[in-house]
């Protein structure tokens, strides 16, 4: 069974997408940005998009009935090789002791300029009843 589960933002309807999918007892988030109300914030800072993107993710995951101890895998995009550290020790506040594997990837450019980081969650959860 497949359950997709929408923030509201406006362009999941537009771009036909949802902002986190449950298949059996996997999540899977959308990219998620510091963008909040169609403004990003923390503009300049890496760390900071990194932490409110995660906390987008994050809230996400628990409407699709995931957590951040069942984190398994992230992925982040950054847009300078500078902010690695940055966005790194983000990523290590937020999971500690979880642990996930972890991708950090370094991409030409992301949807608008002030965006420095997207990152994605994949988690486990427990499995829906009746499956």
């Amino acid at each position: 069974m497949i359950g997709r589960f929408g923030s509201g933002g406006r362009w999941e309807q537009a771009y036909g997408y949802s902002r986190a999918v449950r298949a059996g007892d996997r999540v899977f988030t959308a990219g998620c940005t510091a963008t909040v109300g169609g403004v990003v914030q923390w503009v300049g800072d890496p760390h900071a998009q990194t932490l409110t993107a995660f906390h987008i993710a994050l809230e996400a995951l628990r409407g699709a009935g995931g957590s951040i101890e069942q984190v398994v895998r992230t992925r982040m995009y950054i847009t300078d090789a500078a902010h690695a550290d940055a966005v790194g020790r983000a990523h290590g506040e937020l999971f500690g002791d979880v642990r996930p594997a972890a991708t950090l990837v370094v991409v030409a450019g992301l949807l608008h300029p002030d965006m420095l980081v997207e990152v994605e969650v994949e988690a486990l959860a427990a499995a829906e009843e009746g499956s």
